[in-house]
């Protein structure tokens, strides 16, 4: 079974840019203080210095090309020799084609990083369970950004895609993302099954980023 944990998608927003190493810092310290598992996707920018202080970085995104004269990309590779622990793949903001996605997996799990798929439905994340990520994230696009949570707009597609996704490959997790605002969208997704929550801008425009996350991980 896969542990409980919260990912935190910090974009691209001016916040995120300016202060990315602030908000690595700050899920550090709720990490130590309440021993629960976040993930931290940073800029690409500042990927390597969150690497450098926090233990579990993700790219908010992974080319399938190898190392090699492909201008521009961000190969597995790369990621590694960074530090990074895994990335995002196919982000409703960052779609691939089927094929890239299983290549972008392929390539994270032969250099030994873990991925987190994103699914904008139930048929989608079963077709891609079968390609063996570690978690899958189910976001409904129109909810990406909203304030309003699958979980409580579309419980069905949580609970849909839980089943769905065990039922394919029982070893991969399932994360529930689009519109995570509150601790009660993160309890509610959890009783729909979920083993997780991927948010973004709830977090990095909160008030007092710190306390948000505190009352997020209080649910688990």
């Amino acid at each position: 079974m896969n542990q409980f944990m919260i990912v935190l998608n910090l974009k691209t927003y001016e916040l995120s840019i300016k202060n990315a190493l602030f908000f690595t810092d700050v899920a550090s310290e709720v990490v130590e203080e309440t021993g629960l598992r976040i993930i931290v996707c940073p800029p690409a920018l500042h990927l390597k210095g969150a690497a450098d202080r926090f233990s579990d970085v993700f790219a908010q995104h992974v080319d399938p090309e190898k190392p090699g004269a492909y201008t521009g990309s961000i190969p597995a590779e790369l990621l590694r020799e960074v530090g990074v622990k895994g990335s995002l793949v196919n982000h409703s903001e960052k779609r691939i084609s089927v094929d890239k996605i299983k290549l972008a997996l392929d390539s994270l799990h032969t250099a030994q990083l873990d991925s987190i798929v994103c699914a904008a439905s139930s048929k989608e994340a079963v077709e891609f369970a079968v390609f063996s990520p570690v978690f899958i994230a189910v976001e409904p696009p129109e909810l990406i950004g909203s304030g309003i949570s699958v979980s409580t707009a579309n419980p069905d597609i949580v609970i849909n895609t839980v089943k769905a996704v065990k039922e394919t490959n029982s070893k991969v997790g399932v994360l529930c993302g689009a519109g995570v605002s509150n601790k009660n969208d993160v309890k509610k997704s959890l009783e729909l099954g979920a083993e997780g929550v991927l948010l973004a801008s709830a977090f990095v425009k909160a008030e007092d980023p710190k306390k948000f996350l505190n009352e997020l991980a209080s649910v688990f």
